[in-house]
């Protein structure tokens, strides 16, 4: 896998080991819970970077596949997957890789780990900083408006800062796995420090732009900021936050953003994930030809992805805040 990140400003210094940290926490093979496979994903620098710091230039990267298995994809050439994007992509291509690689394949994340994990050393210059978690798995959910600081979080094997909850999710995993099925969870992001300001009035709205971000996320089927769905059931008077003499608010039900602005709270979301198409256990399908067919499962899944994107989630949110942050540089003198 590789990228190039343009429009990255000159002149940053950046921790290359911090870099790689972010890739460690979404590479597999990292915990009983994760993919058993074993990708060290180190990521080389190509341009863009020079004695630590940007030069201003595209940074090229490359991440280098180490323990691919495309034998376990073979029966993949001619039946689908249920809920996966294999008959999707040959209805639109025509003609598709079916190996485990492919821009399907949530192995492309690790591209955006890499520009998020830049873009949050920038950020982190300015006093922003990003917290992520996974607040729920299949029906174990945590609700709590605290924040926690990524020892808590990390101290978890599915990234879950509250030690009883965090057990239960990952006693669920262990059950889930052994009947060859999958589960779905939540992250909740929390961004604090953004200035008052990012983000368009109109078509670039900010929580547009971030949704929009978190949707393009491989497994990802709904994005909520603030109170999301419970301002249904709301009245107007128990949701509207009312301003503090400094400009704050007393509450923060819309997550940091007012008319697609920032107003300076953090900026709160949840993004939910779909359960892990592919199951380790046989599933009626069809072929090519449109007739019934077993599919047999092989390879090395997770049961749960979630706990693996917690750094995705929080790079696609780092890349939007910067470009947000940058182009408010050009809004007025």
């Amino acid at each position: 896998m590789g990228g190039i990140i343009h429009g990255c400003p000159a002149g940053i210094s950046l921790d290359l080991e911090q870099i790689q940290n972010a890739l460690n926490r979404r590479r597999p093979g990292q915990s009983a819970v994760a993919s058993p496979r074993n990708e060290a994903d180190e990521v080389e620098f190509l341009s863009g970077i020079y004695q630590g710091k940007t030069t201003g230039t595209p940074i090229g990267f490359i991440i280098k596949n180490k323990d691919q298995r495309s034998d376990d994809y073979e029966q993949l050439t001619t039946v689908y997957r249920p809920s996966h994007a294999d008959l999707t992509y040959e209805q639109k291509y025509g003609h598709r890789d079916p190996r485990g690689g492919g821009r399907a394949s949530a192995r492309e994340t690790v591209n955006w780990v890499v520009a998020g994990a830049i873009a949050e050393q920038l950020l982190n210059q300015h006093g922003i900083t990003f917290t992520a978690y996974v607040d729920q798995i299949g029906n174990v959910r945590f609700k709590s408006s605290s924040s926690f600081d990524l020892e808590a979080i990390e101290a978890s094997l599915v990234r879950c800062p509250e030690p009883e909850s965090s057990d239960k999710m990952i006693a669920l995993i262990e059950a889930t796995r052994a009947e060859g099925d999958t589960l779905g969870g939540a992250i909740h992001l929390s961004i604090n420090g953004v200035p008052a300001g990012l983000g368009e009035p109109v078509f670039n709205k900010l929580h547009a732009a971030l949704g929009h971000a978190m949707l393009t996320i491989n497994a990802v089927k709904g994005v909520e900021f603030g109170s999301g769905f419970d301002a249904i059931s709301m009245k107007g008077s128990e949701h509207n936050d009312l301003y503090n003499t400094d400009f704050s608010t007393q509450t923060n039900h819309a997550g940091g953003i007012q008319g697609g602005i920032s107003n300076g709270m953090p900026i709160t979301l949840r993004v939910a994930f779909k359960p892990v198409a592919t199951l380790m256990k046989d599933q009626v399908s069809i072929n090519k030809v449109g007739k019934e067919e077993t599919l047999l499962a092989k390879g090395r899944h997770d049961v749960c992805v979630v706990p693996r994107a917690v750094p995705i989630v929080q790079a696609m949110a780092a890349v939007v805040i910067l470009d947000a942050f940058l182009l408010n540089k050009h809004v007025s003198l």
